[in-house]
């Protein structure tokens, strides 16, 4: 049975990292939308249509992952999944094409992630440049996953 790997937490947290892991101990695909929208866009975060271009990136992932679970192949989608709707909405998705599905939840301190940010700001990559001062509200805004949540469904 195939399985999707939701990456939950907020940037800096080490998704990314944790995903290309679960990639390789999985034989798994692994969907990282921000590295196709600084590819296609660049770094774009600061423009209006950053957010519209994010959404349709993660809708045609999902098509992609949507048939690689169907063929039987663990997906990894590092989509950062904030609330937990969307990730019962992805868990459904995936249930409903015969997949489990994991949560990986991490968990770093608020004056962490600010640190890991400016270190990943000062430096060129497939991550985009977030200033503080967004990152801050989202660190309020970030729903965390309850023990729950974290249990594997198959």
């Amino acid at each position: 049975m195939a399985t999707l790997h939701l990456m939950v937490g907020l940037p800096c947290s080490g998704k990314t990292t944790l995903a290309r892991a679960l990639e390789r101990e999985h034989a798994a695909l692994r969907l990282t939308p921000d590295e196709w929208q600084v590819r296609l866009f660049g770094q774009d975060a600061s423009e209006p249509e950053h957010d519209a271009r994010h959404s349709l990136i993660e809708a045609l992932q999902w098509e992609v992952a949507e048939r690689a679970l169907a063929l039987g192949v663990d997906v990894v989608l590092d989509f950062g999944f904030w609330a937990r709707e969307e990730r019962e909405d992805y868990r459904s998705r995936a249930a409903e094409l015969g997949a489990g599905s994991e949560v990986h939840f991490l968990d770093v301190p608020g004056d962490e992630l600010l640190r890991r940010l400016a270190r990943r700001n000062a430096e060129p990559g497939l991550a985009f440049h977030i200033p503080e001062e967004m990152m801050r509200p989202w660190i309020e805004q970030f729903e965390k996953p309850d023990a729950d949540e974290l249990k594997r469904r198959d």
